[in-house]
């Protein structure tokens, strides 16, 4: 949720790809140093070191790239207006696929929530023109992107466990980001490089990339990819927060009705797989 706001802070002088290269380089270390610190990062047969290198392309690379690029080219507004394909994206790609069946409930719960959200950013403000174009089509691919590797990533990521998971998939990313990210900062002369853009950057790292990957990457091992997904409803609201606090953006009154549609949104996304988590921890205790 805070990945609009302190974006558009850190795009005013960095380029999309150093902000990634940075966020992805930090991320691999924290994760690398943890997992050590917990065991080692060696994985149980060879294709498994593949899997993993394929959810990064999904998960961090191209998902990462899409959205600061398409950050840079289209608005805030936008962006988080078509992040509701996240959601309706990953319970397409998991039914497909056999992660977990479709119901009436669980649609119903995508779509209130997805009410929620439009309702919030109000389609009036966004501005889908010639202009915003490119920008927004890249917001869409990120959307796919992450909705793919949600969707294909659960079950190994449930063998393996959240820490050692996404160590290895942002470790992958950095044979990327690394050369791609050391091109980019050339433009940049760090020593005039203002507080306020690495504090966004520090941010960026923090919060919607260490923090958020982890505890998404924890949720997934435990729960369907579309509960994990539906949650991205609640980013518009912390976005907004973050914009009046930091921002100076005045109180919309439609927010609350937001926060209504989205919470009953998630409720009902939720409550079956909580049910059925339950029901699978009393079979394993009898057995």
């Amino acid at each position: 949720g805070s990945a609009p706001v302190v974006g558009k802070i850190a795009l005013e002088t960095f380029p999309s790809e150093a902000i990634v290269a940075i966020r992805v380089v930090a991320a691999a270390l924290a994760f690398y140093f943890l997992q050590q610190a917990r065991g080692g990062l060696s994985l149980d047969r060879p294709i498994h070191y593949f899997y993993f290198a394929v959810f990064s392309f999904f998960g961090v690379v191209v998902n990462q790239y899409f959205f600061f690029g398409g950050l840079a080219r289209t608005t805030a507004t936008n962006t988080s207006l078509l992040a509701v394909m996240i959601p309706v994206f990953a319970f397409i790609v998991s039914a497909l696929i056999g992660n977990e069946k479709a119901s009436r409930q669980k649609i119903l719960g995508i779509a209130l929530a997805g009410a929620g959200v439009v309702y919030l950013i109000d389609p009036a403000r966004a501005s889908f023109s010639s202009a915003t174009t490119l920008g927004d089509i890249m917001i869409i691919l990120n959307s796919l992107s992450y909705a793919v590797y949600l969707a294909f990533s659960k079950k190994l990521i449930a063998h393996y466990g959240a820490l050692k998971s996404i160590a290895w998939i942002f470790l992958f990313g950095c044979v990327v980001y690394v050369p791609v990210g050391f091109a980019s900062l050339q433009s940049v002369v760090l020593a005039e490089v203002s507080r306020n853009a690495w504090l966004a950057v520090a941010a960026i790292v923090i919060f919607p990339t260490i923090l958020a990957y982890y505890f998404n990457t924890w949720s997934l091992a435990r729960v369907e990819p579309s509960v994990v997904a539906v949650y991205v409803y609640l980013q518009p609201l912390i976005g907004t927060a973050l914009a009046i606090l930091l921002l100076g953006e005045p109180w919309k009154p439609r927010i609350f009705l937001a926060m209504l549609l989205i919470f009953a949104g998630v409720f009902l996304v939720t409550r079956r797989g909580n049910a059925s988590n339950a029901a699978a921890e009393v079979h394993l205790t009898a057995n």
